[in-house]
């Protein structure tokens, strides 16, 4: 299997800004143990699964799975959720180390955009104001998923945006 659980682990915990030291702490193991499973040299012990699944924000589904993390594509009509039992998740993760995580509904979203909101107020990040989250649902409506966006600043914040 080309994308490992290890690599997986090492991927996301990068993309937080997390180092191999929290995970240990949060989890009450070593680093060396982080680094062993990021090397696909040993795997975490399976109740650490769920733990591990919620500091990197995925779940345990997501760190077992073969398929790549957040991959974008459009499903079938037949395999389509719901749109409105899917999440929005926008991460946000300045260059002087705020990380922002909002999670919502898309459902809510969609009531937002209706009521005119746009998700700078939600938010209050100045790199989501150029996105037009109108076509984003519109996107996600015809059967696009996964990960829809990633932005780098000139400053260094990064913003990622994720249907799920």
């Amino acid at each position: 299997m080309s994308n490992t659980i290890g690599k997986k682990i090492s991927s996301l915990r990068k993309e937080k800004r997390i180092t191999q030291e929290e995970i240990a702490e949060k989890l009450g193991v070593t680093p060396q143990a982080v680094s062993k499973w990021e090397n696909d040299i040993s795997y975490p012990d399976i109740l650490l699964l769920p733990k591990l699944a919620a500091i990197l924000d995925v779940t345990v589904d997501d760190l077992l799975s073969e398929r790549t993390m957040n991959e974008t594509r459009v499903l079938p009509k037949e395999q389509r959720k719901n749109i409105d039992d899917m999440m929005l998740r926008i991460y946000v993760n300045s260059s002087d180390g705020d990380k922002v995580k909002v999670n919502l509904p898309m459902a809510l979203v969609r009531l937002g955009l209706e009521m005119g909101m746009s998700m700078p107020q939600v938010s209050g990040s100045d790199v989501l104001k150029e996105i037009n989250f109108e076509q984003l649902v519109h996107m996600v409506e015809s059967g696009l998923i996964g990960k829809l966006l990633e932005v780098e600043s000139a400053d260094g914040d990064t913003v990622e945006i994720v249907v799920e």
